[in-house]
Parts: C-alpha cells; structure tokens; sequence
C-alpha cells in the first residue's frame, strides 16, 4: 500500500512555499522525521520531514516547484508490502471462484429473464396491431364528417359575404377599424406584461443559492454573488472567501504599475525575486489594504537599561546568549500584553468576535539574506530575561542558516522589529495579520536631558507602535506605549504595578 506524504502549514498564514531541495531518491529507504525536501516561503525556510517509514516509491516534486498545503511530495510504500501482496492473492483467489459461480447463477436468470420478456413482448404486438385496426376506421368516419362540415361552412361563409357587402355602411367600417385598433394596442402591452414576467422569471432561476449569513459575507467582503460558482448545489462561506481571495490577488495582480524599457537609457541586468521576497511582498500588501493603521511615537530615556545590560553581559554569555535591549523589550511587551489585553487579541469579522488569547507569544523579527523572517518566543511571559536573550540568539542564527522549523514560526500574538542595529531616529512597521499590533525600535542616541530640574546626558530610544484601528482606539494605543517606554526608564515601578 503506498503511503502519501502531504506538504504540513510551515507557518502561520503561509498556505504555498517553493521547493528548494530534494533530499532524497526514488528506490531511498527512509525513517520517520526523516527530512525529504527543504522548501522556502515569505516566513520560513525549512525541511519538511517524513510522516511514515517505507521505500521511496514515486517523487511527486521538483526544485523550483511551488507547493501549496496539502500537496503530495512523495509515495512512500511500506516496509512489510510483500506480506500484505501474499494476503491479497489469496483474497482474490476466493474472490475469483465466487465471482465465477455468481456469473452462473446470474447467466441462468437472464435466459429466464428474456425467455419472459419475449412472451410479453408478442402479446403486446398482438394487442397493439387489434387497437391499430379499430383506430383506422375511427379515423375514417371522423374524417367523412369532418369534410362534411368543412362544406357546409364554406356555403355558410359566401352566403355571409354576399348580406355583408350590401348590407355594409361607412359607419360600421369606422367602428370595425376603431376596433381593430383597440385590440392591436391591447395585444401590444399583453406582448410586453409577457415579457416583464419571463424576464423576471428567468432572472429568478438564475439567482445563485445561498443563505442569508452567505449573502451577507459576501457584500462585506465586496463579492457580487451571481459571479460565484461552485459544484455544489447552494454557495457556502469557503465559496465567497475562495472567490474573495482569488479577486483579491488579481486586483493586486492588474494595479501594478507598468514599467518602462530601462535600457534606453543604460544598461540594466534583471534578478529574480526569491520566493521568500515574493511571497512577503503579497502578505505585506495585502496587511495593508485590509487593515487600517494608525502610529504612534514615542521616545525612552534608558540609561538605566544599558547600565543594566552592561552589568549582566556575561552571565548571557556564559548562558550561550546575548543580553540586548530586544531581550529586555520581549520580557517588558509580555507585562504589557497582561495589562493590555486587546493587544494580546484577533479580530474575527465574518463571526463579529474578538479573540482574546490567554498565552503570551512574542515575534521577533529577523533580517537573513534570503528576507525577513519572524521566528516566536512563546511563553515569553513565564520566562527570565536570561533565557528569553539565549532563546533569541538560538533562533536568530537558526533563522540566518535556513534551519527554522515551521513550530518555530507559528502562534505569534504581538511582534517587535529592532532596526536599532543599522540606524534611523523612527519608521512604521507594518502588521502582521491575524496580530493587531508591532512595535518598531530605532537605534538609541546620546542628548541632553532633563532630569531633577537640571541638564544631564541621557540616551533616548525611539519607538513606534504600528495598530490595527478596527481593534484599538488612538487613546489605547498611545497607554500601551506609553507604559513600555515608563517600563523601560523605571522596571521596579513596572513591574510594582503589573
């Protein structure tokens, strides 16, 4: 029996990846968990394992295909397979010898069965033949009378016309015109009531299936129902999103801007997008048509922070991590979720719910030379800020070589991007769907502050706070931030209120 190994949710929202490697061979023998292609999405890049032991059989794939979940990647067929083919012939060896004796019981009831059906056919032929002859002469005498008839109104008909042009007036060829006129006008709009009523007919036996809730989705969502078509016998809710999404990706696909013939004014040379680019490029776009986004800056003087950093860098090390501002930032954002939960929330339209999630995961984003990529921190909550710094340096390095699990990128509430590293005073990242909301980090610069009436250095951190505004309001947004950036210039007093 061949076994299908299917292509697993790589990560979260990503629903196709391309195959950048085949790991294995028709004719390999293969383990459980064993890797046997590597594939790369917008989000990811990882190695997809087997499900089941057994004999390569057939490879469904190749590098460079693009793959959807669900898709085969290969057959795998079972170890144990010349065993179960011994079963099987002699399972249809007795299937053949009682198939053998049903063709012989079922051969002797046909003969029966058409011996039977030639009698009644016979009888039947007689009977129609009887009713044959007496129809004939029916037809006979109905077609003398109907002659008869024929004639005497004709004598009828001249005798009429000759009273009728002596007897005939002006007037009475007045009324007679008048009359014919009416009845022409009154055909005229019976013709049109008959065919509002077919037209009207028709359109109704057009009208697509589909219940209330259905209709409703799909004037939310913009999709004109009669243009939905389906093989089933009424238009589901999967129907409307399936056609919404497809419109959607055209829609994108026919506003894109049509360029020009660079080289008419130099040399140019052309490179392919990888599937990670591209793949982000149509997430990015879509977050940003469906979802209004508000920001709101802020600014941290964190000068205890780095005193704090500086002071513990070696029990990170020690611990196989770095101590960063990310790390500090991970542990203060999980606070804040607990204090904030509609920021530890999604948004469900097509239901009118708001789902608000009970467990703390937090994204971190990560720039790799294949694009960026956003591993997760889960359960940041529950964790010290020493093993959030090891965990983030572990995942960074892995997300670097390409070695992310697809786990290892799913179930993200809240993301952080630190650009802190390359520079910027502020920028506005964009939200990753299904969260509501990302912090952006630019890098901290030395000025001179206030501080107990009187001038002193301090370092500022810039932060910006990108939201979903069918989900938060300006007012909440500006309080989330605002205790990070009080978090980050006084913990104690954070955590005292937490």
């Amino acid at each position: 029996m061949a076994i299908e190994v299917k292509i697993p949710q790589v990560a979260e929202g990503v629903e196709s990846a391309t195959v950048a490697e085949v790991l294995v061979s028709e004719g390999d023998k293969v383990e459980k968990d064993q890797s046997l292609i590597s594939v790369e999405s917008d989000k990811t890049s990882v190695e997809i394992p087997s499900s089941d032991s057994g004999t390569v059989e057939e490879i469904k794939v190749s590098e460079g295909d693009e793959v959807k979940v669900g898709d085969v990647i290969l057959t795998l067929t079972e170890t144990d397979s010349e065993e179960k083919e011994d079963e099987d012939e002699g399972e249809d060896e007795v299937e053949n010898e009682t198939e053998s004796e049903n063709d012989d019981k079922a051969e002797k009831d046909s003969k029966e069965k058409d011996e039977s059906k030639s009698e009644e056919e016979s009888e039947k032929k007689d009977k129609e033949s009887k009713e044959s002859k007496e129809d004939t002469g029916s037809d006979e005498k109905e077609e003398e009378v109907e002659e008869e008839k024929s004639d005497k109104t004709e004598k009828e008909e001249k005798g009429k016309e000759k009273k009728k042009k002596s007897a005939e007036s002006e007037e009475e060829k007045e009324e007679e015109a008048e009359e014919k006129t009416e009845k022409e006008s009154e055909k005229k709009k019976q013709e049109k009531s008959d065919k509002k009523e077919s037209d009207k007919e028709k359109n109704e036996e057009n009208l697509p299936a589909a219940s209330p809730g259905v209709r409703r989705l799909a004037r939310e969502l913009g999709v004109d129902i009669h243009k939905i078509k389906t093989e089933n016998d009424r238009i589901s809710k999967e129907d409307v999103k399936a056609f919404a999404k497809k419109d959607e990706e055209s829609s994108t696909e026919s506003t894109s801007t049509s360029l020009p013939d660079f080289s008419q004014w130099g040399e140019t040379e052309e490179k392919k997008l990888s599937s990670i680019r591209s793949a982000t490029a149509k997430n990015v776009s879509k977050a940003w048509k469906e979802i209004p986004h508000v920001f709101q800056f802020e600014e941290a003087e964190i000068s205890g922070i780095q005193k704090y950093i500086n002071e513990h860098q070696e029990k990170a090390k020690d611990a196989g991590g770095k101590l960063t501002i990310t790390a500090i930032l991970v542990k203060i954002c999980a606070t804040a979720l607990r204090q904030f939960p509609k920021f530890n929330a999604s948004i469900d339209f097509e239901n009118q719910k708001m789902i608000l999630k009970k467990y703390i995961n937090i994204g971190i984003a990560v720039d790799t030379d294949k694009g960026l990529l956003v591993p997760v921190i889960k359960n940041a909550d529950r964790k010290s800020i020493l093993e959030i710094s090891t965990e983030i340096t572990a995942l960074a390095q892995k997300a670097r070589d390409g070695e992310l699990k697809p786990d290892e990128m799913k179930g993200g509430n809240f993301s952080i991007s630190n650009l802190g590293g390359i520079g910027g005073t502020n920028f506005t990242p964009i939200v990753l769907p299904p969260q509501v909301a990302i912090l952006g980090v630019s890098r901290a610069q030395k000025r001179p502050i206030f501080k107990n009436d009187a001038l002193d250095a301090g370092t500022i951190l810039p932060l910006s706070l990108s939201y979903d505004h069918r989900q938060i309001d300006g007012a909440e947004g500006i309080r989330f931030l605002k205790w990070i950036a009080q978090a980050l210039e006084d913990p104690y007093a954070a955590l005292l209120e937490a």
